[in-house]
């Protein structure tokens, strides 16, 4: 069993239970946090269940907040750390998919956990002892490697739609199997994730790309249908061959779950624009006399993008960061005929380095040629930072005092004259000017 590492929530844990029970209440671990401790993994967030109430959790808390009344949740704040504390419960009647029209508090511990979604999640410890509770089989699947629903999986799935991601989550994550039965019913009811709101789904699909596993999750989306119900624009990609000179990995599908396999605890940008890079390549796949091509699949891509992160209400500034990752991921090929200026300008981009490394990735998962990776690299480390973004020779006023108009030609000159700054030909404010003059005249009066 893992040993208990302190850690500034897990400490208020152990000062939570020890007063709820200095009260005469029981009070244990829950849930993820006692899944993490049994297989040695670190844990984040300590959640713990109580048959004390909500409100005599808030006395013995003050300062605590109840986040959720009528499912008996108070969280617990210390300046560090915050822990939930919930009342034990059963569930019942679903309408909504997601949240019980009815709930009643408990003494028992074995009731509360009847409610929860899978075995692995429902184990409860005695943080003092390390003694684990185990009602509904959790520790024997955690040991076979099974994510098991509890009780009726076609139940637990009616009640909270989003368990059958959260199912996919799991055993992706910790390259777990899905029992059959629990399988079945993901594939069954799969349809019925159309119900669930996009924020809730994104953020899910979000952990499967970002937690670890997410090839595998990918292929159990797949093979459950989840895939096709939610990104259609990525199913699209299963049988699209590609040119074996560049892909002798296989096609465009296998391609992307490469790449996945690739990454290493990516940011959430960078796997959704891992994911979708090649999204265009699908409908505008054609076979040439010479070879397949996918003529304007960047464009495509970047338009099929934009759909599917406004579908699944990305921000907009995560959403314009995926959508730079699909709009310039070919751009590397060019790397070493840009000029200097044009290179210099693509460096800089912002969060360049999740640019670099989706090429990375791309080019490992397909002919594994890292010439332009590497070119790339070596120009970074031997630009320094005021090469790179260097300060500005003339501003709009400098060039209003030189009689030029406010208007687009003063950007179009700014931008040459950064232009012929980042190649090297000009250096001072002066070669700046004589630059303006030779190339821009003065419009008459």
């Amino acid at each position: 069993m893992g040993t208990m590492t302190e850690t500034t929530a897990s400490s208020l844990a152990r000062r939570v239970i020890a007063r709820l029970r200095a009260e005469g209440r029981q009070a244990f671990l829950v849930g993820g946090c006692v899944r993490d401790l049994l297989l040695g993994q670190p844990s984040k967030d300590f959640d713990i269940t109580t048959d004390a109430t909500p409100d005599s959790v808030a006395r013995l808390f003050p300062g605590s907040q109840t986040v959720g009344a009528h499912f008996g949740v108070v969280l617990v704040r210390d300046a560090e750390a915050q822990v939930e504390v919930a009342t034990f419960r059963s569930d019942h009647s679903y309408q909504d998919g997601r949240r019980p029209d009815r709930v009643e508090f408990e003494t028992d511990p074995r009731q509360d956990v009847l409610r929860r979604d899978f075995t692995i999640n429902a184990l409860l410890m005695d943080p003092e002892s390390g003694e684990v509770f185990d009602y509904v089989g959790g520790r024997e699947d955690l040991a076979r490697g099974i994510i098991r629903a509890i009780g009726d999986p076609a139940q637990r799935f009616a009640e909270d739609r989003l368990r059958m991601l959260r199912a996919i989550r799991f055993a992706a994550r910790l390259r777990f199997d899905i029992e059959p039965a629990t399988l079945h019913a993901i594939r069954d009811l799969h349809t019925r994730i159309a119900s669930v709101s996009a924020e809730r789904v994104r953020e899910e699909l979000v952990r499967i790309l970002t937690e670890g596993g997410a090839r595998r999750g990918f292929e159990w989306l797949d093979e459950t249908g989840l895939l096709l119900e939610l990104l259609p624009e990525v199913a699209a990609m299963k049988g699209v061959a590609q040119p074996p000179e560049f892909h002798p990995e296989g096609d465009v599908w296998i391609h992307t779950l490469r790449m996945l396999e690739e990454l290493t605890a990516p940011t959430s940008t960078l796997a959704w624009g891992v994911l979708l890079h090649d999204a265009g390549k699908p409908p505008t796949f054609r076979v040439a006399p010479d070879r397949i091509r996918f003529d304007g699949h960047v464009g495509a891509g970047v338009e099929i993008a934009r759909r599917i992160l406004t579908r699944v209400r990305f921000s907009a500034d995560d959403a314009a960061q995926i959508e730079a990752l699909v709009r310039n991921h070919m751009r590397f090929m060019d790397v070493r005929k840009m000029r200097e200026s044009t290179l210099r300008r693509f460096l800089r981009m912002p969060r360049f380095d999740e640019h670099l490394e989706l090429h990375r990735v791309d080019c490992l998962s397909s002919h594994r040629n890292l010439d332009h990776y590497q070119f790339v690299k070596d120009k970074l480390a031997a630009l320094p930072p005021e090469q790179l973004r260097p300060p500005r020779l003339l501003t709009g006023d400098d060039l209003q005092a030189e009689g030029y108009p406010a208007g687009l030609l003063l950007g179009k000159i700014l931008r040459a004259v950064e232009d012929a700054q980042l190649d090297g030909k000009i250096h001072t404010p002066e070669e700046a000017r004589a630059f303006v003059h030779a190339e821009f005249q003065l419009p008459s009066m």
